[in-house]
């Protein structure tokens, strides 16, 4: 197959909007959605952690996955998530995004259980076989309690050709830098992008591509800046505005899972969306609220609605 398009910049991985009954909420994800877009971001991803992709079903999942295709209407390109505790539900979900038309798709691996690495390697590779769509691994060890190794990611890369790239949610700038070093040194075009909103300069500095962090969603203009300012060369701008993006990752002690907070900053930095969460997720309590907001007013994305 043709080699793949490289993923980088700024991603978000963002909010599926809900009405209170639970429902795709369509009129307030296009809000977010155009955004998103017209703040410059590089690529939007749907049915991440951000997205709830957890507390979905099956059909929920296809809906929205559906929509997003259809609305971003390849503006920028779209990502799909298809992760899941089942081989099988992975495959099913990342056929369809193939069928709908996403760009690509973005596969966490299974949670619950800890695989060993050949079962891990089966249950990749038989997704990579079942698609021609790009795919982006997603380490999440925080949430699936097993982590991808870089030795193990570049086994795979060697493996498969359409695996072309990975999110790093990872707290280690030393495991960031090690899958630069080793599985983007043996393939360039791999994309190493990073999960946590305080190391996106960390990892442009060291020869990655950008991010796919929640801040994207509610501050896009921050991630988007110190992208752009990097690539340009004015790194002077690009460190004044990581330091402005250090401020926002207090909002991620807020609460668990912090999917709420995200939805309430977007609506508190301008949009104004429905913030209704899936259980186990619940709303604010009204002191979580006042923290969000001065949270987003040190950082200075604190806007009136509109």
């Amino acid at each position: 197959m043709e080699k793949m398009t490289q993923f980088k910049g700024i991603i978000p991985p963002v909010s599926t909007i809900f009405h209170p009954d639970g429902s795709l909420n369509q009129e307030d994800m296009e809000r977010l959605i155009d955004h998103l877009i017209k703040s410059g971001v590089n690529g939007l991803f749907f049915l991440g952690t951000a997205g709830e992709f957890s507390q979905m079903s099956v059909e929920l999942r296809k809906e929205a996955a559906e929509f997003a295709v259809r609305y971003v209407n390849n503006r920028v390109p779209v990502l799909i998530g298809t992760g899941s505790a089942s081989t099988r539900e992975a495959i099913l979900l990342s056929k369809h995004a193939e069928e709908i038309g996403a760009d690509g798709i973005v596969v966490v691996n299974p949670y619950y259980w800890n695989l060993t690495e050949e079962h891990l390697m089966k249950h990749y590779s038989e997704i990579a076989e079942s698609v021609n769509l790009p795919i982006l691994l997603y380490n999440f060890p925080n949430r699936t309690g097993q982590d991808l190794n870089p030795n193990f990611v570049l086994r795979l890369v060697n493996k498969h050709s359409n695996v072309v790239g990975i999110k790093e949610t990872v707290d280690s700038i030393g495991h960031i830098r090690e899958m630069i070093m080793k599985v983007k040194g043996a393939h360039p075009h791999f994309s190493v992008m990073c999960g946590y909103d305080d190391h996106l300069l960390n990892t442009l500095q060291l020869g990655g591509d950008g991010t796919i962090s929640a801040s994207g969603n509610f501050a896009p203009q921050l991630s988007v800046g110190v992208y752009e300012a990097f690539t340009s060369g004015n790194y002077a701008k690009a460190i004044e505005l990581q330091r402005q993006i250090a401020t926002l990752t207090f909002l991620y002690e807020i609460d668990t899972p912090f999917v709420n907070v995200v939805k309430e900053a977007i609506k508190m930095s301008g949009l104004d969306i429905s913030t209704y969460v899936l259980p186990p997720s619940r709303p604010l309590s009204e002191e979580k609220l006042v923290q969000v907001e001065r949270i987003l007013e040190r950082a200075g994305v604190l806007k009136e609605s509109v």
